[in-house]
């Protein structure tokens, strides 16, 4: 019996193989097998939203994921959010917000701001607060980082 498999998925855009341990989660093997370090292990219970990626546009906690659910999947990590060297709005607003201190927690903000405003372009507050209540930032970062999701708002509407 094998420990260990080939698994085959779209990672931000690009079609790759990796092959896993059958107890392989997905946040250790984007370390480890494709050194993508965006995605991080934070609380390991799913609880922080640090090692948030999205599989299908939908947000998934890479802590408690196991890496083989992503055969055939498409898999987006906030280092494939750019494109020809530039910035997602997401990514812009969070840097002009000054929307991190320490950034442990900014990849996995990045990437619920993004599918929450792929599904609601325009939330209100309330729903952002209620969208976001899965991340945490032990910095305190909560003012900032509503201030970027405003302003991704804006800068998504100029671009659309």
């Amino acid at each position: 019996m094998s420990t260990s498999r080939t698994i085959h998925f779209t990672l931000n855009d690009r079609p790759v193989s990796a092959e896993i341990a059958a107890s392989e989660t997905i946040v250790d093997m984007l370390t480890n097998r494709f050194d993508l370090r965006g995605a991080r292990e934070s609380c390991g219970q799913g609880l922080c939203g640090c090692c948030t990626v999205t599989v299908d546009g939908m947000a998934v906690s890479g802590c408690l994921s196991l890496a083989w659910f992503l055969e055939g999947k498409r898999v987006q990590t906030v280092e494939g959010l750019a494109r020809g060297g530039v910035l997602d709005p997401v990514q812009e607003a969070f840097i002009e917000a000054g929307a991190f201190q320490c950034g442990f927690c900014t990849p996995g903000f990045i990437m619920m701001v993004q599918q929450l405003l792929d599904a609601h372009p325009d939330p209100d507050e309330d729903h952002v607060r209620h969208y976001l209540t899965g991340n945490l930032c032990r910095c305190s970062a909560y003012p900032e980082i509503m201030d970027a999701v405003k302003l991704a708002v804006a800068k998504r509407k100029a671009i659309a």
